[in-house]
């Protein structure tokens, strides 16, 4: 069973959070407010922020500001964004040092999470040349029918604490291009790694002349995310968390006619065939299911495998599993860092003993690590439990790394099993059958936003569409078309014939 080294103690993170912090432009007092920020390394206090007050001025401030911004050209608003992408870049390691104290990310996947802001700014910036729309063949002589898209207005990002700047730029960099101005809510958890990131592109909004009004960042808990969805004058609410926290949002975001985007809780599965490459399976299957110490909605949850192959699947499972080297996650060599707080490692430790009590097996992990050393923190190793069949506990996401082994006998009843959750955020399937590859990505397989063949649940490429269906909320974020959520339609008809017929030759002769 492996540990990492020591944990560092609380005045090493807080000479390392203020250091990164500072070098990406914020100010020394903003560190040092009366609301403290834990880190989940130690679990003690490496500063502490002001929350803001209602959001009413800065919604005013948003409003005012996007009535210029949007008259800006969307190539000259792709330029911001381009600096914000070169900024980024120049301070990586200082916000995955941020990332990695706030969120309790190892430093190579906080390292990627600030490599996805800086893959969706080349992707935003190319984007502000293509807000294309259609031109369609009118029924009328001398017509000429078209639609545009424009900008929508104030957009509102409420972000959660596991990617404590990725989701947010994600949005941020879509909506700017698009027109919008943003307000961002993050997590109360993961303040400091916000104020860097907004920093760096206040930054860039000043280097090319623009108010940093049209970007603003506000802190404090639920109650301010509430105002903002309630807000009549925020166009669009994309908000990403729990199932819980979006049945708050979307009708309150619903009740003004306004728009939202949601990107809510995920409940995972792999099928793994009998034809599967399990040396390829098992590399997909601990990664998605033990990265980020299974706080991620892409994390896997679940494993359907086939009779004829779970046992070996399991015993392979286990034997990394308890190779994986748990502890400080800024410290080379750690694959997996602490929750985030007691009520996460609460949770799982509920999960595990309502799953025994359901008939599973704990196979491997599960138990607290490094208590000695941390005790503040909450270090456990991921657990592997065997289930004979999907029993209550299945269906509820619990945000901490278990994976639950189910047996299948049919691909259909895996495909079912698969579907059977009420969350529809990420699927996968290990296959070299075609026709089973082919019929989990079909209708009639996986109902999930993301269908994967022959790769984790997790890691999904900004290129794409991300999101999910049923209770993960039906929001679409970064690539494709996704951009369209962050503006509005408007179909045109141009006569320039000289007369004026009707549609469908309706005579409306006086």
């Amino acid at each position: 069973m492996a540990t990492s080294a020591s944990i560092p103690g609380a005045e090493v993170l807080t000479l390392r959070a203020r250091t990164a912090a500072e070098r990406c432009g914020v100010q020394p007092g903003a560190l040092s407010g009366s609301r403290p920020v834990f880190s989940p390394v130690n679990g003690l206090p490496m500063g502490g922020v002001e929350w803001s007050p209602e959001i009413e001025d800065a919604v005013a401030r948003s409003r005012a500001a996007f009535l210029e911004w949007r008259r800006v050209p969307a190539p000259a608003r792709g330029a911001v964004v381009k600096r914000l992408g070169a900024l980024l870049t120049g301070h990586k390691s200082d916000l995955a040092t941020l990332v990695s104290l706030e969120a309790g990310k190892i430093t190579s996947e906080a390292l990627g999470e600030v490599q996805e802001m800086i893959d969706v700014c080349d992707f935003a910036v190319g984007l502000s040349r293509q807000l294309y729309g259609h031109t369609m063949t009118s029924e009328r002589p001398g017509h000429r029918l078209s639609e545009t898209w424009h900008p929508l207005g104030v957009v509102g990002v409420i972000s959660a604490f596991n990617f404590p700047v990725a989701v947010w730029s994600w949005n941020t960099a879509l909506a700017l291009v698009c027109g919008d101005t943003v307000i961002w809510k993050p997590s109360e958890k993961t303040p400091f790694t916000a104020l860097a990131a907004n920093a760096l592109l206040r930054q860039a909004l000043v280097e090319h002349g623009h108010p940093e009004y049209v970007a603003q960042l506000v802190l404090g808990d639920g109650e301010l995310g509430e105002q903002l969805a309630g807000h009549p004058d925020v166009a669009l609410v994309s908000a990403t968390g729990s199932t819980r926290m979006g049945r708050e949002v979307g009708p309150r975001v619903a009740q003004r006619f306004g728009r939202s985007l949601l990107e809510l809780g995920g409940n995972n599965a792999a099928v793994i065939t009998p034809s599967a490459d399990l040396d390829l399976a098992v590399r997909g299957i601990v990664f998605s299911a033990a990265g980020t110490a299974g706080q991620r909605c892409t994390t896997m949850r679940r494993v359907i495998a086939h009779h004829s192959i779970i046992d070996e699947l399991t015993d392979r499972l286990a034997a990394v599993y308890e190779r994986l080297r748990v502890g400080d996650p800024t410290t080379d060599g750690t694959l997996v860092g602490p929750l985030i707080d007691a009520s996460s490692s609460s949770a799982m430790s509920k999960a595990l003993q309502e799953a025994q009590e359901q008939g599973g097996t704990v196979i491997a992990g599960g138990t607290r690590e490094l208590e000695n050393q941390a005790p503040e923190a909450h270090y456990r190793r991921p657990a592997l439990v065997r289930l004979p069949e999907q029993t209550p506990i299945v269906y509820a996401e619990t945000f901490a790394p278990i994976l639950y082994l189910l047996p299948y006998d049919d691909f259909a009843d895996a495909i079912a099993m698969n579907n059977a959750v009420p969350q529809g955020l990420s699927s996968s399937v290990f296959t070299r059958e075609v026709a089973e590859a082919e019929l989990f990505t079909s209708a009639e397989g996986s109902d999930c936003g993301i269908v994967n063949v022959n790769i984790g649940t997790s890691g999904a490429e900004i290129g794409g569409a991300f999101g999910g269906e049923k209770e993960t909320g039906g929001g679409r974020e970064s690539g494709s078309d996704a951009w369209r959520a962050y503006m509005r339609r408007a179909t045109n008809t141009v006569n320039y014939s000289g007369e004026l017929p009707l549609a469908q030759g309706v005579d409306f002769s006086v």
